[in-house]
């Protein structure tokens, strides 16, 4: 396994770590103080600002950019609401391009309300992606879907591991022209036990867009906000950036917590040097 001491532009920050407190000016010179290589901004951290100078911020101290997140849910009761979050994801597409993202993350969206048909939603979010598929090969921005734990299939997700990814990836790009493919995140895929298998066949179709860590505490209060940093809880972090280097993956292990009550109201500076520490030392 890659020593991770050895590969600044490994160390990635998601922003929403730092809870999208501080513009996002700030957030990129402290993410590059810290020692981080790349950083993976979202959306409602550039509403207001002019892409091109958030590009050459980056550029200029440093980082490359991992991922833009997220996408709005494909999934919607109404053919219109459906289309405009289409179009609506293919704008984020265009802004991902502005700011050299190498890939936009996807969120597909859970079952519409008043919808019992689970199939049904996940043919939306299939159609969906499609809809997406040339438009992000035209600007060079990969597709990454993020599988979501099943408990938020409801909600947030109707596409819960990484071999049901793998399928959606293969039926709407059968030849392997690329442009499409997944992020592995360590909260939502470590239950899986299939993992394994996952990992090696995502790695070998040259699937694996990202790989994404924090850590589930074993007594967690929410699902969505209240993720644990890395050593602090139940995942073998470790063992699953083993599984996915020793298939070949050689790309960016970036971390991405969710914690309104812990670390999203402690000191950025603070929350950066434990992110840091943990991911030489756990990850």
């Amino acid at each position: 396994m890659r020593d991770l001491r050895h590969h600044r532009e490994a160390l990635a920050l998601n922003t929403a770590t730092l809870g999208h407190r501080s513009p996002i000016e700030a957030v990129i010179d402290k993410c590059a103080a810290h020692g981080f290589g790349a950083i993976a901004p979202w959306r409602r951290d550039l509403e207001g600002r002019r892409l091109a100078d958030v590009a050459a911020r980056i550029r200029d101290r440093g980082l490359t950019v991992t991922g833009y997140c997220r996408s709005t849910y494909f999934t919607h009761a109404s053919h219109a609401e459906r289309q405009a979050a289409i179009d609506d994801n293919a704008r984020a597409i265009d802004e991902a391009a502005a700011i050299g993202a190498a890939s936009f993350v996807l969120v597909v969206g859970g079952v519409p309300d008043g919808m019992h048909d689970i199939a049904a939603a996940r043919q939306q979010a299939i159609d969906g992606v499609g809809a997406l598929l040339e438009r992000a090969r035209t600007v060079g921005v990969a597709l990454a879907i993020e599988p979501i734990h099943p408990m938020g299939a409801a909600g947030r997700s109707v596409v819960n591991t990484l071999a049901q990814a793998l399928d959606w990836c293969d039926a709407l790009d059968p030849e392997r022209q690329g442009g499409l493919g997944l992020m592995v995140d360590a909260y939502h895929v470590w239950w899986d036990p299939d993992l394994e298998a996952g990992i090696a066949r995502a790695c070998r179709d040259g699937r694996v867009l990202g790989y994404h860590v924090s850590d589930w505490l074993r007594d967690t209060r929410d699902l969505v906000t209240d993720r644990g940093m890395m050593g602090d809880g139940v995942i073998d972090l470790r063992r699953i950036r083993g599984l996915l280097e020793a298939a070949g993956y050689r790309g960016p292990v970036e971390v991405e917590i969710f914690s309104a009550t812990d670390w999203w109201v402690r000191p950025e500076d603070e929350v950066l040097e434990f992110c840091m520490s943990r991911l030489l030392d756990v990850c």
